[in-house]
């Protein structure tokens, strides 16, 4: 269906992204290519690896599997289009192409954002009450994490959706940009977008901070039992499970509040570029190597993976 019948106020059928830059087409298309693949290659082998060791089936684990699921999903839902055009010369995109991008790109975000929510509240049982861990952290209760996680990501994907579906885009049709994203879509509409900003506001009070503030709580509580460890060995453990995680969401939100924090600035710039190469292409590529570089038990299960041996546990 031709947007202009659906919407009825759209005049504009496709848009027209300017990507990354013009001048350097071939190097920017090989160093995209190879981090698609470095990122898709680097997930699929600590989910393998997840998959196949047993010493692997915790739900530390079983979560960490479902971040590398999304992270594959973030940067296949904008590098492989990115790299069709850059091969084809077309800079075009249609209208619900435009999205239908932009949805699952923000079910990917929204449900990073409370998955990591719910690893911090992993670690706080595990290191703050670990004689109950096991019956609060039970197979049930990991599947009903996850699945309120995708209700609440797709929720929030689905009400943006809707709620952009309604503004009208008369011309301009130039995305500075490499993918479809509120902001940019936001400065092209010759309709008043006050409710949709306030809408992108409340999502982020709910999907960011608080969030954020739960990871925060749960962490000085995590701090505060494990300062309390007497051995320095059990210390450096505890420390190290939460060091990568954490690392994770400093990433993460400190990219996604540069991005979303700038509503109402100028035209888009390519500060914008950069900050969405990093929240689509560095955070999923870095993650892999965050959580398996100083993890043992993880490093032992890849390298059992790309061997071909089975585990001895």
């Amino acid at each position: 269906m031709d947007p202009e019948v659906g919407a009825n106020r759209t005049s504009v059928t496709e848009f027209i992204l300017l990507g990354l830059t013009e001048q350097l087409r071939a190097v920017v298309f090989v160093v995209f290519l190879f981090a698609y693949l470095v990122t898709v290659g680097g997930n699929l082998s600590i989910l393998a690896a997840i998959l196949v060791e047993p010493k692997l089936h915790t739900p530390m684990y079983f979560f960490l599997g479902n971040l590398s699921v999304l992270d594959v999903g973030c940067i296949t839902v904008t590098v492989p289009s990115m790299l069709a055009r850059l091969l084809s010369h077309k800079r075009t995109i249609p209208y619900r192409a435009c999205l239908t991008q932009l949805f699952f790109f923000h079910l990917l975000a929204g449900m990073d954002c409370f998955l990591l929510t719910v690893m911090a509240y992993d670690r706080f049982l595990a290191i703050c009450q670990p004689l109950t861990y096991s019956a609060r952290m039970n197979q049930t209760v990991q599947r009903i994490l996850v699945a309120v996680s995708w209700a609440l990501g797709f929720t929030n994907a689905l009400n943006h959706t809707i709620a952009l579906n309604t503004l009208n885009f008369c011309g301009p049709n130039v995305i500075n940009h490499f993918y479809c994203d509120l902001p940019q879509l936001f400065q092209l509409s010759c309709s008043s977008t006050q409710l949709n900003e306030l809408l992108l506001f409340v999502a982020a009070a709910f999907m960011a901070v608080a969030p954020l503030v739960l990871i925060t709580v749960s962490y000085a509580h995590v701090a505060a039992a494990v300062l309390q460890i007497h051995s320095v060995e059990g210390r450096k453990k505890a420390f190290s499970t939460c060091g990568s995680h954490l690392t994770v969401v400093c990433l993460f939100y400190g990219t996604g509040i540069f991005n979303y924090m700038r509503l109402g600035t100028d035209e888009s710039s390519d500060k914008d570029k950069g900050v969405g190469v990093f929240n689509t292409v560095i955070n999923p590529m870095l993650n892999p190597l965050i959580y398996s570089l100083r993890n043992p038990d993880v490093q032992g299960a890849l390298w059992r993976v790309l061997v071909g041996r089975q585990s001895l546990t």
